[in-house]
């Protein structure tokens, strides 16, 4: 939890700037490693640039911070994998998809389940 945080402190700038994007997260060994934004902030229509919609206000912040820990109550037993939180601003509310994807290593496994107790179990 408190890494996630961290990772929400160190982003607070460039949210602010921001209207809808998603923030990911990629966790090896329960630990949050590479963090950012994907997003496309200058939009073109008909030759021109558009102006950029202002981004998302301190209370959006805080409020997809706290829906963003929230998330992590859903996260079971997977100890590698990504996570990543879809977010835009509608009609002043801020909305926020998560996604938790779980990845395994399968070269781990064979090592786990290639101990001769394990061969002997299923041998008979």
């Amino acid at each position: 939890m408190r890494q996630l945080d961290i990772v929400f402190k160190e982003l607070d700038h460039e949210l602010a700037g921001l209207s809808s994007g998603t923030v990911f997260v990629q966790i090896r060994n329960n630990v949050i490693g590479k963090f950012g934004i994907r997003h496309n902030p200058i939009a073109g229509k008909g030759g021109t640039f558009t102006a950029v919609e202002p981004g998302l206000s301190a209370k959006h912040r805080e409020e997809f911070r706290r829906m963003a820990l929230e998330t992590l109550d859903h996260k079971r037993s997977w100890t590698h994998g990504e996570i990543a939180f879809d977010f835009a601003v509608r009609q002043g509310i801020i909305l926020v998809d998560a996604t938790l994807e779980s990845n395994y290593n399968m070269a781990n496994l064979m090592i786990r389940y290639n101990k001769p107790t394990y061969r002997k179990a299923n041998s008979e």
